[in-house]
């Protein structure tokens, strides 16, 4: 049995207390320290990027002879001088023709979410299509050898994914980090070395 919704738990008030945007932030630290996704100097771009906690990882690590590029439907609140940040639907056309001329990317990130419904089949739909389309961005903007992580709600269209992605990439493996919430579905496939 999930355990009751807490919303101010653990991760919420250390990100508070460490000056991060979300208690996301844990879940892509935990992700780096694992896997070794990011690197100093790496050029990244973060899909579904609002409020920015990814970024701010994301710095930490690349360090000021990185960029970053973070995408999101609404404002991304984390600024800093390495980054650049668009306002736009990943799923609509014009957001590769937006993202393109940024060149290609060494790591692409994806915590884009739908917004929920709690109709479980729907939201699964909804996260499926935006990791899809992260893919679809992967395939055009991440360089050879490149990294991507991409968000996507636990369902039976999971493993399809995962086989797509492991068409592009040698490396792909199915990880929930600690700071993600024990009543949550969502799951992260991390994709090591494009093809």
């Amino acid at each position: 049995m999930p355990k009751r919704f807490i919303p101010r738990d653990a991760y919420a008030r250390k990100a508070v207390e460490t000056g991060y945007l979300a208690r996301s932030a844990f879940k892509l630290e935990a992700i780096v320290e694992k896997f070794g996704v990011l690197k100093p100097g790496d050029s990244v771009l973060d899909l579904g990027a609002a409020p920015g906690s990814w970024l701010q990882v994301a710095c930490e690590v690349i360090g000021p002879k990185g960029r970053a590029v973070g995408v999101d439907l609404n404002p991304i609140a984390f600024t800093a001088d390495n980054v650049r940040t668009l306002t736009c639907d990943i799923l609509a056309p014009e957001s590769l023709r937006l993202i393109e001329p940024f060149g290609r990317f060494d790591v692409i990130l994806s915590d884009a979410a739908p917004k929920t419904t709690g109709i479980r089949g729907h939201d699964q739909a909804q996260s499926l299509a935006l990791a899809e389309r992260a893919v679809e961005i992967a395939q055009s903007c991440l360089r050879q050898g490149g990294a991507m992580v991409v968000k996507v709600f636990e369902s039976a269209d999971t493993s399809r994914l995962q086989k797509r992605i492991e068409k592009l990439f040698r490396n792909v493996y199915r990880y929930k980090p600690p700071a993600s919430r024990d009543r949550s579905y969502e799951t992260y496939l991390v994709a090591l070395h494009k093809r």
